[in-house]
This record gives structure tokens, C-alpha cells and sequence, in this order.
């Protein structure tokens, strides 16, 4: 994706804003703030409607029992999660007096409506509308760029979904994959990261990272085997309640992964072995020459005997030590003078 233009040639990093606003519209601009402060490229808010994505019988997944209010249905907990498109529209013109791409994931058809007419040109589609046959035939139809969590998802689930957007209109090199667990927090035994270059290898598309580990270290892993974007996470405050808190980064741990990412992909480099600039310096005072081990006399036969290799790499490399050997010294060298031969 990042060849065709329309991502940065750097990683694309989505700050994860979620659901962790709570229903307020303060912490999400706060979130807003946040996130472009701490040098994300995109910040990734959820739109839905809960009647629409959630039955009244969808029971709550086993880590949002832990962190919201016991007794509460799935449904109830979303309907106090929920913006509509006018909150929506002020949340993406801030983004723009910010300087930060605004993004939303919908969880059902009406909400790709709404943001189609916010203007988005980049559909982040959730890990559990993988199999959603209509959603993913609007989607492809839009024939905008598309980012496709595939928590919970086989390869062969993956490559259907794939098939559904490029039938409907959309272009494979517009679909970006990401890697994903959705258990929150992801246990580190369970990420197997090595399945994002699989996917990218099977499915020849550019492939990414949607991180929910602790910490920033498998995100990291991931950019240094060539994620091409990566989203995490992110709270203003860790003991806020909701579903999500826990599992996500502070803002400072926010404003760390990026920093660790563009180190990572600068220290990613060229496929290419040679000496680097800031090193080469470096050559001559580390690399060492054959010098005298005693002092030599003029005419002395040239020998292991009289020969050694130190510092610094200014005179005959040691790796002519062969063609040395056996030369007469052409004048008198004192001890560790470099050897110099006509």
C-alpha cells in the first residue's frame, strides 16, 4: 500500500481512540489532542449504531465482564458508547485543526453511510465483520482504500473476504491486512506475529499490525518485519471504566511507540552490506596493520617472528600478511612502526 501512494513511505501508525471516550465528547477531543501530539498519523474512533451490530441476546465476551458494569447487556453498554454523525463531523473538523487523519471503524451498514459522507477515503474494517458478507460487498463497492483486522480468522476466511472487496470493486493493492488477536490484553503465546508475513506471502498484499499486548514491544517486532501500519490502543486514563482501558496504552507509552517505530524504521535500512557513513570514520583507527613487533633492521628477512598486526589500519592489511612474509625490509623499522614496502 505505501508503493501506490497513498499511505506515507513511513509506517502508518493508527492511534486507537476506540470506544475509550465513554459516550463523552470532551475526552475524545482531549483523545484528538493526544494522539497528534504524541506524532500518530491517524487517530481511529468506532461508529455504530447498537441496534443495528448487537441483538438484545449478544452476550458481553469474557474481558468486557471484567471492566464494565456487572449485570449490563452488550447492548446497553454500547448504547452509552455511541456518537452520531454530528458528533462524528466535530470530532474529524478537529482532527483537521490538528493536523491528524480522522478514521472510524463501522460495525454496520448504516454507519458506513455516515462516514461515507464524512468524506472517508480509508475504511478501516473490524476483525469481526470478516465474515459479513453484505457489509464487506458495501465496502468493496465503495472501491476506497481498505485496512481489514483479522482477529479470530483462519486464512481461508481472510482470502473469501479478500475475493468479496476485489469482486465488488475495490483494488488489491488499495486492501492493506493486519495481523490481530481480540483477546484484550493479547497474551504474548498468542500472537504469533510470524502469521503476518505468512498472510502477506499467500495473499500478496501489503500486511500491518493491530496490537493488543501489553507494552510496545511486539508492534515493534512487527514494523522490523515489515508491517506497513500499526494500531494500538491508547486511554487518557488507565482506571477510567469501560471495556477497553486496561488494555490500552497511557498517553505517554502512546508518544513512546511512536518514537520506538520511526527509530525501528530508520534503523531498517537498505537490504544492503557495506560500510555506513558514520562509520567509516571509524576504519582506520579499528581496523589494524602489519607492523613491527621488534625492531628491524635493513635487509632482515621478513617473518612471524618479527611481524605482528595492531592498530591502526593505515599500512599493509594483515589479510597481505602471506605476501609479506619472506620480503627483506627495505630500511630499519622500530618497534610497531607500520611496515612499509616498496
Amino acid at each position: 500500500m505505501r508503493k501506490n501512494g497513498k499511505y506515507p513511505s513511513k509506517v502508518f501508525i493508527i492511534a486507537e481512540a476506540g470506544v475509550n471516550h465513554n459516550g463523552r465528547m470532551d475526552l475524545a477531543l482531549k483523545m484528538i489532542d493526544a494522539a497528534a501530539a504524541a506524532g500518530a498519523d491517524a487517530v481511529k474512533f468506532q461508529t455504530f449504531v447498537p441496534e443495528l451490530e448487537i441483538s438484545r441476546f449478544a452476550p458481553k465476551a469474557k474481558y468486557q465482564l471484567k471492566t464494565t458494569a456487572k449485570g449490563q447487556s452488550q447492548l446497553a453498554m454500547a448504547r452509552q458508547l455511541q456518537f452520531n454523525e454530528g458528533q462524528f463531523l466535530q470530532l474529524r473538523r478537529h482532527c483537521q485543526r490538528r493536523g491528524i487523519m480522522f478514521l472510524s471503524s463501522p460495525s454496520d451498514l448504516s454507519s458506513i453511510d455516515v462516514l461515507c459522507r464524512l468524506g472517508l477515503r480509508i475504511f478501516k474494517v473490524p476483525s469481526g465483520e470478516v465474515t459479513n458478507l453484505p457489509y464487506l460487498r458495501k465496502i468493496g463497492a465503495l472501491k476506497r482504500s481498505v485496512i481489514l483486522s483479522t482477529g479470530m480468522c483462519s486464512l481461508k476466511e481472510i482470502r473469501a473476504a479478500l475475493e468479496v472487496l476485489v469482486r465488488c470493486g475495490t483494488s488489491r493493492k488499495r486492501i492493506s491486512i493486519l495481523h490481530c488477536n481480540t483477546e484484550y490484553p493479547t497474551p504474548y503465546r498468542d500472537v504469533h506475529l510470524r502469521a503476518m508475513q505468512a498472510m502477506r506471502r499467500a495473499l500478496g498484499v501489503e500486511v500491518g499490525y493491530s496490537d493488543h499486548t501489553p507494552g510496545i514491544e511486539v508492534s515493534l517486532a512487527a514494523v522490523a518485519l515489515g508491517a506497513s501500519v500499526i494500531e494500538k490502543h491508547f486511554t487518557l486514563d488507565k482506571d477510567l471504566p469501560g471495556p477497553d482501558h486496561k488494555a490500552s496504552l497511557s498517553v505517554d507509552e502512546l508518544a513512546g511507540l511512536v518514537r520506538a517505530v520511526r527509530n525501528v524504521e530508520k534503523a531498517m535500512g537498505r537490504p544492503v552490506k557495506k560500510p555506513s557513513p558514520s562509520e567509516i570514520r571509524n576504519l582506520p583507527v579499528v581496523r589494524k596493520s602489519i607492523v613491527a613487533f621488534r625492531d628491524i633492521r635493513k635487509g632482515e628477512i621478513l617473518g612471524e617472528d618479527n611481524l605482528y598486526a595492531k592498530r591502526p589500519g593505515t599500512g599493509i592489511s594483515p589479510m597481505h600478511w602471506d605476501k609479506v612474509l619472506g620480503r627483506r625490509a627495505p630500511r630499519d623499522f622500530k618497534e610497531d612502526e607500520l611496515i612499509i614496502l616498496k
